[in-house]
């Protein structure tokens, strides 16, 4: 299990919100944390700290008067730590390639693959041959409705038709290199994790995952790492003293590396 930090960007600030919270009209939502630093220190902190895989969301539609500020946050980031970090929000075949030239490892994309409530294999097929299957994440973001896991596309705003489950992984793992999955009901609330998304996401094993969502502190990576399988990487935001919160991020630094876990 690795830690894979993030840098959330909204309204041109580096922030932690509820993420069920997000709503595009009016640039809204919940915030537990606004940094005072820019996005382009965080990268360097976890660049300092030899942490890869982390990841850039920006939580502003093109549409929105702060987007190219959100815009001009992100692309900090990406300079200040090339090859370290993934970036997605408002991801495209056509705008690609100018955050891979930034310095993104990987672009992040749902919302352009997942149409009208489904997959769109034909517009996957565009970004692969766009920028390589080995260099795109595919976000698989999902709320609990009744006993299933539904993907939601568009900053979390909106339901699919389809539901996240091993089949579906395994699907569209012949055309990413890795997953990143926010648990939506708890993403920014710190009370917790989904323990039968993590258990599920534990049983796939065809390509990396990184879950986010309501880890509040070590006993919660400690469940991760069993429910997982030692196989399902993790982001912590609102909980990490980075933003506020009371788990220090060096000890989850600690815990997430081998040979490092205090006993």
């Amino acid at each position: 299990m690795e830690f894979r930090p993030c840098i959330d960007i909204h309204n041109g600030k580096v922030k932690q919100i509820v993420g069920g919270s997000l709503r595009d009209r009016g640039d809204r939502a919940e915030e537990n944390f606004v940094s005072g630093q820019d996005a382009a220190f965080f990268a360097r902190l976890y660049r300092d700290a030899g942490l890869k895989g982390g990841h850039i969301i920006l939580l502003n539609p093109a549409e929105s008067p702060y987007y190219e500020e959100t815009k001009r946050q992100a692309l900090l980031a990406l300079h200040a730590y090339p090859g370290g970090l993934q970036v997605g929000g408002g991801i495209t075949p056509k705008n690609a390639e100018e955050y891979l030239s930034a310095g993104a490892s990987h672009v992040i994309v749902t919302s352009y693959v997942f149409q009208e409530g489904r997959i769109r294999f034909d517009r996957l097929g565009e970004l692969v041959r766009a920028v390589g299957r080995e260099r795109l994440v595919l976000d698989v973001s999902c709320r609990k409705r009744g006993d299933a896991y539904i993907v939601m596309t568009d900053r979390w705003q909106r339901e699919t038709r389809e539901i996240l489950n091993r089949e579906l992984l395994e699907r569209l793992s012949e055309s990413c290199d890795e997953f990143l999955i926010h648990a939506v009901d708890v993403e920014g609330k710190a009370e917790g994790i989904e323990r039968e998304l993590v258990e599920l996401l534990g049983d796939f094993s065809g390509r990396p995952v990184t879950y986010a969502g309501g880890v509040r502190g070590l006993e919660d990576l400690e469940l991760i790492r069993r429910l997982g399988k030692d196989r399902v990487h993790v982001t912590v935001g609102s909980a990490l003293d980075l933003f506020g919160g009371d788990l220090k991020w060096e000890d989850v630094l600690k815990f997430c590396r081998p040979g490092e876990k205090e006993t």
